[in-house]
């Protein structure tokens, strides 16, 4: 595995998943900001000034070179040209092939399908081009909306950790989703077939 460098952007039906941009600050602030976008994710709220800090670092997350990496994209809303969340893509492991996916969204656009639209593309790019074998999703196992969205994506839950990390001064419970390269495969040659019935 030699890495990932995504020609951009990558288009999906309705998004532009590219790096960021800082003129992305007043879109980051409207969900970084929001406790209910971040509520299960490892940041905290953040103000104006800490998304900026925050944003100044994923300027340089738009490849990834080496193992234990995050590709961090931004998901822009071709329609309005508005930066409406984020999806991120882990090299866990090069000798096991591992990635991890991860993702936001600001809570005006929730419920539409487009996470799950960002995400698919997401776990598109790690197995098509990254090279992956399994890309596994790591939620607080509150978060009833994400485990749906990955369940969506032909995700299987293979474990559930209870007290496993401190999130916002309190334990929680994790449930650890995967899917192999070979079930997604499947999943697509599925959905094709069923899409010509």
């Amino acid at each position: 595995m030699s890495g990932l460098h995504p020609v951009y952007p990558l288009r999906t039906e309705r998004l532009d998943l590219r790096p960021h941009r800082m003129d992305d600050l007043d879109d980051l602030v409207a969900f970084h900001s929001d406790p209910e976008v971040v509520r299960y994710v490892p940041w905290p709220v953040r103000d104006r000034e800490q998304t900026r800090v925050a944003l100044e670092a994923k300027l340089t997350q738009d490849r990834l070179t080496e193992e234990g990496q995050w590709l961090v994209l931004a998901i822009e809303l071709r329609e309005t040209k508005t930066v409406i969340g984020e999806v991120l893509l882990k090299w866990a492991s090069a000798a096991d092939q591992t990635g991890e996916l991860g993702y936001a969204l600001h809570a005006g656009h929730q419920g539409k399908g487009l996470a799950s639209e960002a995400a698919q593309e997401i776990v598109r790019l790690g197995f098509e081009e990254l090279g992956l074998h399994r890309i596994v999703a790591i939620l607080d196992d509150r978060n009833t909306a994400s485990a749906q969205l990955v369940e969506r994506l032909g995700m299987r839950r293979e474990a559930h950790h209870l007290q496993a990390w401190r999130l916002k001064d309190e334990w929680c419970n994790e449930f650890v989703y995967a899917l192999l390269k070979n079930e997604w495969i499947s999943g697509r040659s599925g959905s094709a077939a069923s899409d010509q019935d």
